[in-house]
């Protein structure tokens, strides 16, 4: 086994050691116990992967700064399950970042499985010759290929 999958086993026996200790699982290892204990863990587990994900968010966006992500951290840290709510609550569901970051997402997409720019330029510069679009749709569809 490696020693990263070690490391893994430790820590998931560790933390289920310590549930189980906490729940006050160790006198009787009943059915329902176990099925407590391990709803516990997971449920746990989910929180702080939300946590993490929206301090990342936090410090990832360009569109707030310095005092706001200051407040939204104290918060996280003093309020931690409202501070959670209120971030998700009151976050826009679209920036412009995450349009951006979709976009260059898409790109590297394209560009890993052979897309090529060329040829798409080609196709659109024939269905303008054919008069199925307009300048400004060539202009647009030359735009996303290039990105």
């Amino acid at each position: 086994m490696k020693q990263f999958s070690k490391r893994w086993l430790f820590l998931i026996l560790t933390m289920g050691t310590l549930l189980l200790a906490l729940t006050g699982c160790g006198d009787s290892w009943g059915q329902g116990s176990v099925l407590w204990t391990m709803a516990i863990f997971f449920f746990w587990m989910m929180y702080i992967w939300i946590f993490i994900t929206v301090f990342a968010d936090i410090f990832r966006r360009n569109d707030i700064h310095g005092g706001k992500k200051a407040m939204w951290i104290v918060l996280l840290i003093f309020l931690p399950l409202i501070g959670l709510l209120a971030y998700m609550i009151a976050r826009p569901k679209m920036t412009e970042q995450d349009k951006q970051m979709i976009e260059e997402a898409q790109a590297r997409q394209k560009r890993a499985a052979g897309y090529s720019a060329a040829e798409e330029i080609a196709k659109a510069q024939a269905l303008k010759d054919s008069g199925a679009i307009s300048e400004e749709e060539f202009q647009e569809l030359k735009r996303k290929a290039m990105i």
